[in-house]
């Protein structure tokens, strides 16, 4: 995401962040977590959407910020344990 412009934070309410080591996992929780919020190109989504993807691990919902509406891929399994 080296073009990728920081156009601000955001708390975001109903969501949970785990660290599933190297990488993250958001889920739909009763919690609050703390996000970024970039501009990117068509391109970058596009890389993101294929690396998401491939995993089969994460779907993409469109969410409101303060900043208009964005994407977050949330983690479609289990993080009992």
């Amino acid at each position: 995401m080296t073009s990728a412009q920081l156009i601000g934070e955001h708390e975001l309410a109903g969501y949970q962040i785990y660290n599933l080591g190297h990488y993250q996992a958001a889920i739909l929780d009763e919690c609050m977590i703390y996000c970024e919020v970039y501009r990117i190109n068509s391109s970058i989504l596009a890389e993101l959407d294929e690396l998401k993807s491939n995993t089969k691990s994460y779907k993409s919902e469109l969410i409101d910020t303060p900043y208009g509406s964005a994407w977050i891929y949330l983690y479609k399994h289990s993080v009992d344990g």
